[in-house]
């Protein structure tokens, strides 16, 4: 099945009326994205730390102040859609800033200090395995420019693969920017996630599970300077994520007699 014919299926089933599917929803988004980026919490400890606040035994404190941050952050970017805020640099390290909020470190350099729970650019070179990106003083331009390119895009794109493939350019544009000593990935997917709620579509999940997979369509593209891999790749993986829920939704429904209630884990 094409995806617009998942997401067209998605939006019939009304997910959004049934009891907690917005928040277990939102839990599963956090959940994948810091996975991602080296939480070691469960789905379970993270519902159970975003629902009842409890913070489980014998994982870094670390990890768990990194999901509620990002739950936070999402919360935030779902917020700014309703009101359709325009995107800006300062929109982008509000983001960023939230992200990074109890976990970020200061960052001492030649050219000054940088606080990395306000969303500061960085002001040095870094690298990633071997991939090495843009100099630290292109960093403001490349993501001022990213801004206006999405805001004029949102404004002209008409179809539904228009505005997915937007939300998928975003997130690859500005992770591959790397604006930030830390919280790029979790900052790029909460970016696709804004133009996806924006839009009134389903917010994509990059499964942990298919961390290397993803690493690996992010390098192809950049290496060949052609979007292709990395669309694709987010598009099986939107896919995969539309299909689970619609699954789970129907499943559930069968074993409640039609009540329609779900969980989402």
């Amino acid at each position: 099945m094409k995806l617009i014919e998942l997401i067209e299926q998605y939006n019939s089933l009304n997910l959004s009326k049934t009891i907690n599917f917005d928040k277990f929803n939102l839990f599963s988004i956090t959940h994948h994205s810091t996975s991602l980026e080296g939480s070691t919490l469960t789905e379970t400890e993270t519902n159970l730390l975003l629902d009842e606040g409890l913070t489980p035994k014998g994982k870094p404190i670390e990890h768990s102040l990194m999901t509620t941050d990002h739950a936070a952050a999402l919360v935030y970017i779902i917020e700014e859609a309703k009101q359709k805020k325009e995107i800006s640099t300062s929109f982008i390290q509000h983001i960023n800033a939230k992200v990074m909020a109890h976990t970020g470190k200061v960052y001492n350099t030649a050219l000054g200090e940088v606080d990395g729970t306000k969303g500061m650019f960085r002001k040095g070179n870094v690298m990633a395995g071997s991939r090495y990106f843009p100099n630290y003083d292109k960093v403001e331009h490349l993501t001022s420019k990213l801004c206006n390119e999405i805001n004029n895009k949102i404004t002209t794109a008409a179809t539904v693969t228009d505005k997915i493939n937007l939300s998928f350019d975003a997130q690859f544009d500005l992770v591959s920017i790397h604006p930030f000593y830390d919280g790029n990935g979790r900052t790029s997917r909460l970016l696709m996630n804004y133009i996806q709620a924006y839009f009134q579509l389903p917010m994509a999940i990059v499964f942990k599970e298919d961390k290397a997979d993803y690493i690996d369509a992010l390098e192809k593209s950049r290496t060949t300077e052609d979007l292709t891999a990395f669309r694709n790749f987010m598009t099986s993986q939107y896919s995969n994520y539309l299909i689970r829920e619609i699954n789970n939704f129907k499943n559930m429904d069968k074993k409640s007699g039609g009540k329609g209630f779900s969980f989402v884990f």
